[in-house]
């Protein structure tokens, strides 16, 4: 119990942009912010997909601190947590995950019932409810497609968190939902080979990638570490 304990604390700690605005992680996260508000230039971009190639390589921690810092800035955002096969979003901010988004498109609740406030003005999260049997298919369902057009039309911004892409077909069936979608990379970990496959699978679904999160990326000879780097598409 201690164990699972220290890890949800853990997860929260990871809100940085939250509990600490002034450090540079934080600053980071608010130049991810400006970059994809300048992709809207020639095309709305409202509805963002985060994924990675694999499994620990930081999307979810991207995309937790992104909703953040896009709620401080005044936008109405909603985060969705569509990693149904390994759920984190209710950790980052200590919400229940006992209903959510599986709950919401099996008919069991409302959309209503499934929306959570959490302690970021502006900010309401979906989670993703209880682990379902058969997440691919359930994802690829006209009620899922639908859902995510109807909460587009009631926020500036709606974020959702899918999974890794080479892994399973999760976060292709996602990519046709939203305006972009953003590819998380971990700067030694991530194998080259993999991150390739993982951009050539998005792009097989006529997916826009709007630019890639270098996590971990080590700046100089001292040892420093950024917190990412982002790339944008061209």
């Amino acid at each position: 119990m201690k164990r699972n304990k220290r890890k949800k604390s853990d997860r929260f700690r990871t809100l940085v942009a939250f509990r600490d605005e002034r450090s540079n992680a934080s600053e980071a996260y608010r130049t991810l912010r400006t970059n994809l508000q300048f992709a809207s230039v020639d095309r709305e971009v409202k509805s963002i997909l985060v994924t990675s190639s694999g499994p620990a390589e930081g999307k979810s921690t991207t995309i937790t601190n992104l909703a953040v810092v896009l709620a401080q800035s005044g936008k109405k955002v909603l985060l969705i947590d569509a990693d149904m096969r390994k759920p984190t979003v209710h950790h980052y901010f200590r919400v229940p995950n006992h209903r959510g988004l599986s709950n919401m498109l099996a008919g069991v609740n409302t959309l209503e019932e499934v929306i959570t406030k959490t302690g970021v003005n502006n900010l309401h999260v979906v989670t993703s409810g209880p682990v379902p049997p058969n997440p691919a298919e359930i994802l690829a369902s006209k009620k899922m497609s639908q859902f995510v057009k109807n909460v587009v039309s009631d926020y500036d911004y709606v974020l959702i968190d899918a999974p890794p892409v080479v892994a399973v077909t999760d976060a292709q069936i996602l990519a046709g939902y939203v305006d972009g979608v953003v590819l998380v990379i971990h700067a030694g970990k991530t194998n080259k080979d993999m991150a390739v496959k993982a951009k050539h699978l998005l792009e097989n679904v006529h997916a826009r990638i709007l630019g890639t999160v270098l996590n971990n990326r080590k700046l100089d000879h001292n040892g420093y570490y950024e917190y990412y780097h982002y790339e944008q598409e061209s």
